[in-house]
């Protein structure tokens, strides 16, 4: 942008000198002034009145100057000194003449580019203001993109989350291992300081020491959830597997249900060992399908519920028959009240300490859950007590000594959110939380003898310990 600047200040000043010399020169030239006029020859001096003089001035369309001039009287005594000023000054003008026919062509030419770089100059402009209009419509597209990015990473966060608290875990785990390390290398460097017989005997007393204890133990309240313990990965999002409450301290069987409906078969295992490996002992085909995944093993009896009913079915797996059939009065079936997961999970049966238990809704209780006690031989059922939890709120529940445990979700964040006691009729809210570490838990149930919660838990079998505040009894109690 320099060059034309200056090019249009050199004409500028130009025409400024050309201007300042004709009003100065110009009248001395053609004798307007009074200054006496020298030459190379001897010369009279002419009075204005006697020389030329100019009458006026003007300036034609294409800009040269035009000059009226009035010739003085001739005499005889003058003529040759008045020709001779009157050639010079013919001269100049015509020299001045043809140097503003140069300026004037330089003028134009300037004038021209002038033009020619303010035309570029408003194209200049137009796209200056055609690239802030795109920037803005960029920007503007650039932050929808990254807003759109945003969106997509958000649900991200909780996995973040949940990689975090498992880095935590491990670091846990290493500093358990290392100390369990330390225990181990006492209890050996003990061995070796005892003979194997007494210390196989201090073993069995201690044993028999603890079991009593176990005895004087009465039912407790919740306190903690810890765990999981993933056991297993197998089967679909939702099912259910269990042990039997009831059984003897050899018998270790494990029972497999996989999904929540149209399907009969039950898998068996010798033990937990073998479940992990694959190894089934058994498998049972059942006369109807079943609803739900709240099943319960008791006493070496299968309790379901009977796919599109509200009918209880008890089944034995040692002769492979239904040994009792029953109707629970009122119980909402068939995704009438399920948990907050759906999956026909609307009767739930478990058992704890005290017995069999059947948790559903009902219309009369305005789809609150209700809880029952159960004859274990017969179903009928021998007490009832009505909650003011709607059921279908609740994540999942379990019994533990005759309280009923809800939770308030069965996705990630879950916690035992209510519990209602049947040995008092009052219920309370809690705030136990546990970590749902596959974040959809479609079956929870408290085994007594393993005091520990069975969970499926997306496809994982897992296991959660359960600490409960239990008051000893002692020789004084009655």
């Amino acid at each position: 942008m320099s060059p034309p600047l200056l090019k249009l200040g050199a004409v500028l000043s130009t025409m400024a000198m050309i201007s300042n010399w004709m009003s100065q020169t110009l009248p001395s030239l053609v004798g307007l002034n009074t200054t006496r006029l020298s030459t190379s020859d001897t010369l009279t001096q002419i009075s204005p009145k006697e020389g030329w003089q100019v009458y006026s001035s003007a300036q034609d369309p294409d800009g040269r100057c035009i000059c009226t001039v009035v010739a003085p009287e001739q005499n005889l005594c003058s003529r040759d000194a008045k020709s001779r000023q009157l050639r010079q000054l013919l001269e100049k003008v015509q020299n001045m003449s043809q140097s503003i026919e140069v300026l004037n062509l330089r003028t134009q030419r300037d004038f021209q580019y002038v033009l020619k770089m303010e035309t570029q100059m408003k194209g200049l402009k137009a796209k200056f203001r055609q690239i802030e209009d795109d920037r803005k419509t960029l920007m503007t597209k650039h932050f929808q993109e990254l807003k759109e990015k945003m969106d997509e990473l958000l649900p991200l966060i909780p996995v973040l989350e949940q990689y975090k608290t498992d880095a935590k875990l491990i670091t846990q785990f290493k500093e358990e291992i290392r100390n369990l390390s330390t225990v181990l290398t006492g209890i050996q460097e003990e061995i070796g300081a005892y003979d194997y017989e007494e210390l196989h005997q201090r073993v069995l007393s201690l044993e028999t020491r603890l079991r009593d204890c176990m005895k004087k133990l009465t039912c407790g309240k919740l306190m903690k959830i810890t765990g999981p313990i993933t056991v297993k990965i197998s089967g679909t999002r939702f099912g259910a597997w269990m042990t039997d409450p009831l059984a003897s301290e050899k018998n270790n069987r494990v029972w497999y249900m996989d999904s929540y409906t149209n399907n009969k078969i039950v898998r068996e295992y010798k033990s937990i060992a073998d479940f992990v490996s694959g190894a089934e002992s058994r498998t049972y085909n059942l006369p109807f399908k079943w609803a739900g995944t709240n099943h319960v093993v008791y006493n070496g009896s299968l309790y379901f519920n009977k796919y599109q009913s509200n009918i209880i079915i008890k089944y034995s797996f040692d002769t492979g028959r239904v040994l009792a059939q029953r109707s629970l009065e009122y119980a909402g079936f068939h995704n009438v009240y399920p948990y907050t997961w759906g999956g026909f999970s609307d009767i739930d049966l478990m058992a704890d300490e005290i017995g069999l238990w059947a948790v559903y809704a009902t219309n009369q209780n305005a789809g609150n859950i209700v809880i029952s006690q159960l004859n274990q031989d017969t179903l009928e059922v021998l007490k009832s007590w009505s909650t003011g939890y709607p059921k279908r709120s609740a994540g999942e529940s379990f019994m533990i000594c005759g309280t009923l445990y809800v939770t308030n979700s069965h996705l990630t964040g879950a916690k035992v959110y209510y519990s209602y006691s049947t040995k008092t009729s009052t219920y309370e809210y809690t705030d136990i939380p546990f970590h749902n570490q596959y974040f959809h838990i479609s079956m929870l149930d408290y085994n007594a003898r393993d005091r520990a919660l069975y969970a499926w838990n997306n496809g994982h079998q897992v296991l959660f310990n359960v600490t409960l505040f239990h008051v000893i009894k002692t020789e004084d109690d009655t």
